[in-house]
Protein backbone atom coordinates (compact mmCIF):
# COMPACT_ATOMS: atom_id res chain seq x y z
CA UNK A 1 0.00 0.00 0.00
CA UNK A 2 1.37 3.47 -0.90
CA UNK A 3 1.74 5.61 2.11
CA UNK A 4 -0.16 8.75 2.23
CA UNK A 5 1.36 11.91 1.11
CA UNK A 6 1.28 15.15 2.77
CA UNK A 7 0.55 17.33 0.61
CA UNK A 8 1.05 20.91 2.54
CA UNK A 9 4.41 20.21 3.27
CA UNK A 10 5.14 18.81 -0.73
CA UNK A 11 2.99 20.89 -2.48
CA UNK A 12 5.52 23.05 -4.47
CA UNK A 13 6.80 20.01 -6.35
CA UNK A 14 3.29 17.97 -6.53
CA UNK A 15 2.11 21.26 -8.82
CA UNK A 16 5.33 20.41 -11.29
CA UNK A 17 4.32 19.47 -15.02
CA UNK A 18 5.59 15.59 -15.01
CA UNK A 19 5.89 15.14 -11.62
CA UNK A 20 2.51 14.77 -8.98
CA UNK A 21 1.59 12.13 -6.54
CA UNK A 22 3.24 9.69 -8.39
CA UNK A 23 6.97 10.94 -8.65
CA UNK A 24 5.92 11.74 -4.57
CA UNK A 25 5.51 8.03 -3.79
CA UNK A 26 7.88 6.83 -5.36
CA UNK A 27 10.34 9.52 -3.39
CA UNK A 28 8.83 7.98 -0.34
CA UNK A 29 9.57 4.93 -1.24
CA UNK A 30 13.26 5.31 -2.80
CA UNK A 31 16.04 3.96 -0.65
CA UNK A 32 19.86 6.00 -0.80
CA UNK A 33 22.73 5.50 0.45
CA UNK A 34 25.65 8.34 1.08
CA UNK A 35 28.59 7.48 1.67
CA UNK A 36 30.00 10.87 3.60
CA UNK A 37 29.14 13.65 5.60
CA UNK A 38 31.20 16.13 4.73
CA UNK A 39 30.69 18.87 2.45
CA UNK A 40 28.87 17.12 -0.53
CA UNK A 41 27.09 15.02 1.93
CA UNK A 42 25.95 17.79 3.93
CA UNK A 43 23.58 19.25 1.66
CA UNK A 44 22.90 16.23 -0.43
CA UNK A 45 21.25 14.39 2.72
CA UNK A 46 19.21 18.07 3.22
CA UNK A 47 17.46 18.28 0.11
CA UNK A 48 16.90 14.50 -0.39
CA UNK A 49 15.03 14.71 3.12
CA UNK A 50 13.29 17.75 2.42
CA UNK A 51 12.44 16.33 -0.63
CA UNK A 52 10.77 13.20 1.22
CA UNK A 53 13.01 10.57 0.08
CA UNK A 54 12.25 7.66 2.65
CA UNK A 55 14.67 5.97 3.72
CA UNK A 56 18.63 7.08 4.09
CA UNK A 57 21.91 5.65 5.23
CA UNK A 58 24.46 7.92 5.93
CA UNK A 59 28.33 6.68 6.64
CA UNK A 60 31.58 8.81 7.89
CA UNK A 61 33.75 7.80 10.65
CA UNK A 62 34.68 11.51 11.63
CA UNK A 63 33.82 13.70 13.76
CA UNK A 64 32.96 17.43 13.25
CA UNK A 65 36.14 19.59 13.67
CA UNK A 66 36.37 23.70 13.29
CA UNK A 67 37.77 24.02 9.90
CA UNK A 68 34.55 21.77 8.49
CA UNK A 69 32.25 24.26 9.46
CA UNK A 70 33.16 27.05 6.26
CA UNK A 71 31.20 24.45 3.93
CA UNK A 72 29.85 21.83 5.58
CA UNK A 73 27.03 24.10 7.11
CA UNK A 74 24.43 22.16 8.49
CA UNK A 75 27.16 21.74 11.60
CA UNK A 76 27.54 24.64 14.08
CA UNK A 77 30.13 25.46 17.22
CA UNK A 78 28.05 23.31 19.02
CA UNK A 79 28.68 20.43 17.18
CA UNK A 80 32.22 20.54 17.18
CA UNK A 81 34.04 17.06 18.51
CA UNK A 82 30.75 15.10 17.90
CA UNK A 83 30.18 12.06 15.58
CA UNK A 84 28.97 13.72 12.12
CA UNK A 85 26.61 11.27 11.13
CA UNK A 86 25.11 11.29 14.80
CA UNK A 87 24.54 15.17 14.25
CA UNK A 88 23.46 14.83 10.62
CA UNK A 89 20.40 11.76 12.31
CA UNK A 90 19.34 14.30 14.59
CA UNK A 91 18.97 17.49 12.55
CA UNK A 92 17.32 15.29 9.30
CA UNK A 93 14.68 14.10 12.09
CA UNK A 94 14.42 17.61 12.59
CA UNK A 95 13.88 18.60 9.24
CA UNK A 96 11.56 15.76 7.98
CA UNK A 97 10.90 13.49 10.58
CA UNK A 98 8.69 10.69 7.92
CA UNK A 99 12.50 10.26 6.73
CA UNK A 100 14.33 7.15 8.06
CA UNK A 101 17.79 7.88 8.85
CA UNK A 102 20.22 4.63 8.81
CA UNK A 103 23.68 6.16 9.85
CA UNK A 104 27.28 4.09 10.28
CA UNK A 105 29.93 5.73 12.29
CA UNK A 106 32.44 3.70 10.36
CA UNK A 107 34.88 3.69 7.62
CA UNK A 108 33.60 2.22 5.06
CA UNK A 109 35.09 -0.71 3.70
CA UNK A 110 34.35 -3.88 0.91
CA UNK A 111 32.38 -5.49 3.02
CA UNK A 112 29.99 -2.80 4.38
CA UNK A 113 29.50 -2.79 0.31
CA UNK A 114 28.96 -6.36 0.33
CA UNK A 115 27.06 -6.64 3.22
CA UNK A 116 24.76 -3.13 2.56
CA UNK A 117 24.38 -2.27 -1.45
CA UNK A 118 21.90 -4.79 -2.08
CA UNK A 119 19.53 -3.51 0.26
CA UNK A 120 19.98 0.38 -0.98
CA UNK A 121 18.53 1.48 -5.01
CA UNK A 122 21.01 4.07 -5.41
CA UNK A 123 24.14 5.06 -4.05
CA UNK A 124 25.94 8.77 -3.60
CA UNK A 125 29.84 9.08 -3.73
CA UNK A 126 30.31 12.20 -1.18
CA UNK A 127 34.06 10.82 -0.42
CA UNK A 128 37.11 13.07 -0.82
CA UNK A 129 40.01 10.23 -1.69
CA UNK A 130 40.08 8.26 -4.49
CA UNK A 131 40.39 4.88 -2.66
CA UNK A 132 36.76 5.41 -1.48
CA UNK A 133 35.76 6.69 -4.89
CA UNK A 134 37.31 3.41 -6.63
CA UNK A 135 35.84 1.28 -4.48
CA UNK A 136 32.58 2.46 -4.33
CA UNK A 137 32.60 2.48 -8.08
CA UNK A 138 33.95 -1.19 -8.17
CA UNK A 139 31.00 -2.10 -5.69
CA UNK A 140 28.65 -0.40 -7.79
CA UNK A 141 29.55 -2.43 -10.85
CA UNK A 142 29.70 -5.89 -9.16
CA UNK A 143 26.06 -5.12 -7.37
CA UNK A 144 24.37 -3.46 -10.03
CA UNK A 145 23.76 -0.42 -8.41
CA UNK A 146 23.27 3.23 -10.01
CA UNK A 147 25.91 5.75 -8.30
CA UNK A 148 25.99 9.55 -8.37
CA UNK A 149 29.44 10.94 -8.38
CA UNK A 150 30.32 14.07 -7.10
CA UNK A 151 33.90 15.54 -6.51
CA UNK A 152 35.35 19.73 -5.66
CA UNK A 153 38.87 20.52 -5.63
CA UNK A 154 40.22 24.58 -5.07
CA UNK A 155 37.41 26.07 -7.30
CA UNK A 156 36.25 23.50 -9.85
CA UNK A 157 34.04 20.39 -9.26
CA UNK A 158 32.09 17.56 -11.44
CA UNK A 159 28.73 15.55 -11.30
CA UNK A 160 27.89 12.60 -13.15
CA UNK A 161 25.73 9.45 -12.52
CA UNK A 162 27.63 5.92 -13.38
CA UNK A 163 26.67 2.86 -13.95
CA UNK A 164 22.97 3.81 -14.84
CA UNK A 165 20.54 1.17 -16.53
CA UNK A 166 19.66 2.62 -19.90
CA UNK A 167 16.74 1.60 -21.99
CA UNK A 168 18.41 -0.54 -23.87
CA UNK A 169 19.69 -2.50 -20.68
CA UNK A 170 22.94 -1.76 -20.89
CA UNK A 171 24.49 0.27 -18.36
CA UNK A 172 26.20 3.67 -18.41
CA UNK A 173 29.91 3.96 -18.21
CA UNK A 174 31.62 4.05 -14.46
CA UNK A 175 34.25 5.93 -13.08
CA UNK A 176 36.83 3.63 -14.57
CA UNK A 177 35.66 4.40 -17.86
CA UNK A 178 36.64 8.12 -16.92
CA UNK A 179 39.93 7.12 -14.63
CA UNK A 180 40.77 3.15 -15.60
CA UNK A 181 43.90 3.89 -13.28
CA UNK A 182 44.15 6.41 -9.69
CA UNK A 183 46.17 9.93 -10.09
CA UNK A 184 49.74 9.32 -9.18
CA UNK A 185 50.51 10.91 -5.73
CA UNK A 186 50.26 14.15 -5.40
CA UNK A 187 49.09 14.78 -8.85
CA UNK A 188 45.32 15.80 -7.80
CA UNK A 189 45.19 17.46 -4.33
CA UNK A 190 42.17 16.72 -1.40
CA UNK A 191 39.95 20.24 0.23
CA UNK A 192 42.40 19.54 3.28
CA UNK A 193 45.44 20.01 0.93
CA UNK A 194 44.76 22.26 -1.87
CA UNK A 195 42.19 24.31 -0.21
CA UNK A 196 37.56 24.27 -1.46
CA UNK A 197 35.75 27.34 -1.81
CA UNK A 198 33.46 27.47 0.76
CA UNK A 199 30.18 27.94 -1.33
CA UNK A 200 31.41 24.65 -3.71
CA UNK A 201 30.48 21.68 -2.20
CA UNK A 202 26.84 23.25 -1.46
CA UNK A 203 26.77 23.46 -5.10
CA UNK A 204 27.96 20.20 -6.25
CA UNK A 205 26.09 18.37 -3.14
CA UNK A 206 22.99 20.09 -4.47
CA UNK A 207 23.20 19.07 -8.28
CA UNK A 208 24.16 15.28 -6.90
CA UNK A 209 20.59 15.27 -5.20
CA UNK A 210 18.95 16.71 -7.90
CA UNK A 211 20.29 13.79 -10.03
CA UNK A 212 19.33 11.38 -7.38
CA UNK A 213 15.89 12.64 -7.25
CA UNK A 214 15.37 12.13 -11.28
CA UNK A 215 16.42 8.81 -11.06
CA UNK A 216 14.07 8.09 -8.47
CA UNK A 217 10.95 9.77 -10.24
CA UNK A 218 12.11 9.81 -13.62
CA UNK A 219 11.87 13.09 -14.34
CA UNK A 220 14.30 14.58 -17.11
CA UNK A 221 17.29 13.28 -18.09
CA UNK A 222 19.83 12.18 -15.55
CA UNK A 223 24.12 12.80 -16.56
CA UNK A 224 24.93 9.18 -17.74
CA UNK A 225 27.56 8.81 -20.10
CA UNK A 226 28.19 12.81 -19.36
CA UNK A 227 30.55 14.45 -16.77
CA UNK A 228 29.12 18.10 -15.29
CA UNK A 229 31.72 20.50 -14.83
CA UNK A 230 32.09 24.03 -12.94
CA UNK A 231 34.32 26.79 -12.04
CA UNK A 232 33.63 29.00 -9.72
CA UNK A 233 35.38 31.88 -10.36
CA UNK A 234 34.37 31.97 -14.23
CA UNK A 235 30.73 30.43 -13.58
CA UNK A 236 31.28 27.98 -16.50
CA UNK A 237 29.66 25.54 -17.04
CA UNK A 238 30.27 22.55 -19.34
CA UNK A 239 29.62 18.99 -19.99
CA UNK A 240 31.98 16.43 -21.64
CA UNK A 241 30.19 12.84 -22.77
CA UNK A 242 31.98 10.21 -21.84
CA UNK A 243 32.41 6.60 -23.69
CA UNK A 244 33.36 3.45 -22.72
CA UNK A 245 37.12 3.29 -22.30
CA UNK A 246 38.47 -0.13 -23.54
CA UNK A 247 40.55 -1.15 -20.29
CA UNK A 248 38.07 -0.54 -17.57
CA UNK A 249 36.21 -3.51 -17.59
CA UNK A 250 39.30 -5.43 -17.16
CA UNK A 251 40.38 -3.09 -13.79
CA UNK A 252 37.29 -4.28 -12.04
CA UNK A 253 37.58 -7.03 -9.85
CA UNK A 254 35.92 -9.90 -11.78
CA UNK A 255 33.81 -11.40 -8.66
CA UNK A 256 32.86 -10.48 -4.87
CA UNK A 257 35.32 -12.54 -3.41
CA UNK A 258 38.16 -10.59 -5.45
CA UNK A 259 36.79 -7.17 -4.44
CA UNK A 260 37.22 -8.15 -0.78
CA UNK A 261 40.45 -9.04 -1.38
CA UNK A 262 41.22 -5.70 -3.34
CA UNK A 263 43.38 -3.42 -1.22
CA UNK A 264 42.49 0.03 -2.47
CA UNK A 265 44.12 1.95 -0.13
CA UNK A 266 47.59 0.33 -2.01
CA UNK A 267 45.63 0.24 -5.27
CA UNK A 268 45.83 4.33 -4.75
CA UNK A 269 48.91 4.76 -3.29
CA UNK A 270 48.16 5.67 0.43
CA UNK A 271 51.41 5.38 2.81
CA UNK A 272 51.79 2.44 4.44
CA UNK A 273 50.45 2.87 8.30
CA UNK A 274 54.32 1.71 9.57
CA UNK A 275 55.37 5.90 8.17
CA UNK A 276 56.26 7.29 11.88
CA UNK A 277 54.22 10.56 11.96
CA UNK A 278 55.58 13.07 14.72
CA UNK A 279 53.84 15.96 16.70
CA UNK A 280 55.04 19.47 16.39
CA UNK A 281 56.29 18.87 20.11
CA UNK A 282 58.38 15.90 19.33
CA UNK A 283 59.68 17.25 16.34
CA UNK A 284 61.25 20.66 17.74
CA UNK A 285 62.53 18.92 20.92
CA UNK A 286 63.96 15.50 19.41
CA UNK A 287 63.71 15.74 15.93
CA UNK A 288 64.97 19.29 15.64
CA UNK A 289 68.49 18.14 13.77
CA UNK A 290 66.44 16.23 11.40
CA UNK A 291 65.91 18.00 7.34
CA UNK A 292 62.70 19.51 6.44
CA UNK A 293 61.69 18.41 3.54
CA UNK A 294 58.76 20.37 2.29
CA UNK A 295 56.99 18.51 -0.69
CA UNK A 296 54.39 21.16 -1.23
CA UNK A 297 54.05 23.49 -4.05
CA UNK A 298 55.66 26.73 -4.60
CA UNK A 299 52.89 28.88 -4.46
CA UNK A 300 51.30 27.26 -0.50
CA UNK A 301 51.42 29.67 1.42
CA UNK A 302 53.14 30.13 4.52
CA UNK A 303 56.54 29.36 3.82
CA UNK A 304 58.62 27.22 6.46
CA UNK A 305 61.69 29.71 5.66
CA UNK A 306 61.55 32.17 8.48
CA UNK A 307 60.47 29.92 11.07
CA UNK A 308 63.35 27.05 9.63
CA UNK A 309 65.90 29.97 9.54
CA UNK A 310 64.82 30.69 13.52
CA UNK A 311 65.06 27.27 14.49
CA UNK A 312 68.25 26.73 12.55
CA UNK A 313 66.99 23.49 10.87
CA UNK A 314 67.77 23.05 6.84
CA UNK A 315 65.14 22.87 4.76
CA UNK A 316 64.45 21.63 1.19
CA UNK A 317 61.83 22.39 -1.04
CA UNK A 318 60.94 19.54 -3.47
CA UNK A 319 57.10 19.41 -4.31
CA UNK A 320 55.77 15.93 -4.06
CA UNK A 321 55.24 15.87 -7.99
CA UNK A 322 58.69 15.84 -8.43
CA UNK A 323 60.30 14.12 -5.57
CA UNK A 324 60.71 10.96 -7.48
CA UNK A 325 63.52 12.73 -9.39
CA UNK A 326 65.17 14.87 -6.69
CA UNK A 327 66.31 12.37 -4.18
CA UNK A 328 69.82 12.26 -4.51
CA UNK A 329 70.14 15.90 -2.09
CA UNK A 330 68.46 13.87 0.59
CA UNK A 331 70.46 10.33 0.45
CA UNK A 332 71.50 9.10 3.32
CA UNK A 333 70.06 12.22 5.46
CA UNK A 334 67.47 12.12 8.29
CA UNK A 335 64.76 13.85 7.23
CA UNK A 336 61.30 14.92 7.87
CA UNK A 337 58.43 15.50 5.72
CA UNK A 338 56.19 18.17 5.71
CA UNK A 339 52.72 19.09 3.75
CA UNK A 340 49.70 21.53 4.02
CA UNK A 341 47.82 19.33 6.25
CA UNK A 342 50.13 15.90 6.77
CA UNK A 343 48.76 13.99 4.03
CA UNK A 344 51.22 14.63 0.94
CA UNK A 345 54.22 14.13 3.76
CA UNK A 346 52.98 10.46 4.48
CA UNK A 347 53.30 9.21 0.52
CA UNK A 348 56.52 11.53 0.11
CA UNK A 349 57.81 9.43 2.99
CA UNK A 350 57.37 6.63 1.57
CA UNK A 351 58.81 7.47 -1.61
CA UNK A 352 62.22 8.68 0.37
CA UNK A 353 62.07 5.18 2.49
CA UNK A 354 62.22 3.07 -0.65
CA UNK A 355 65.57 4.89 -1.66
CA UNK A 356 66.90 6.14 1.90
CA UNK A 357 68.15 3.39 4.21
CA UNK A 358 70.66 4.92 5.63
CA UNK A 359 68.78 7.65 7.05
CA UNK A 360 65.54 7.73 9.34
CA UNK A 361 62.38 9.54 8.05
CA UNK A 362 58.70 10.64 9.53
CA UNK A 363 56.32 13.02 8.43
CA UNK A 364 55.16 15.99 10.42
CA UNK A 365 51.58 15.16 11.64
CA UNK A 366 48.78 17.69 10.60
CA UNK A 367 51.29 19.63 8.66
CA UNK A 368 51.30 23.47 8.41
CA UNK A 369 48.13 24.12 9.12
CA UNK A 370 49.17 21.88 12.44
CA UNK A 371 51.97 24.84 12.86
CA UNK A 372 49.04 27.72 11.91
CA UNK A 373 47.03 26.43 14.82
CA UNK A 374 50.05 26.03 17.28
CA UNK A 375 51.04 29.70 16.41
CA UNK A 376 54.36 28.86 14.84
CA UNK A 377 53.18 30.13 11.83
CA UNK A 378 50.83 32.81 10.18
CA UNK A 379 49.74 33.74 6.77
CA UNK A 380 51.11 37.34 6.90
Amino acid sequence: MAQQINFERYQRQLILKGFGAAAQQKLQAARVLVIGAGGLGCPIMQYLVAAGVGHIGIADHDKVSVSNLHRQILFGMEDVGLPKVEVVKRKMHALNSDTQVQIWQEKWTQQHCASHFPDFDIIVDATDNFASRYLINDACVLFSKPLVFGAVSQFEGQVAVFNHLLEDGLRSVNYRDLFPEPPANGEVLNCAEGGVLGVLPGIIGSMQATEVIKLITGIGFPLANKLWNYNALTQDVFTIALVAHPDAQSKVPAAVDAFLLTDYEWLCGVPSASIMEIDITSWLKVYRHYVVVDVREPHELPRLTTLCEQMEMQLIEIPLSVLDGQLDGIAGKDVVCVCQAGRRSLQAASIILKQNSRGSVCSLKGGVQALVASNHLNYE
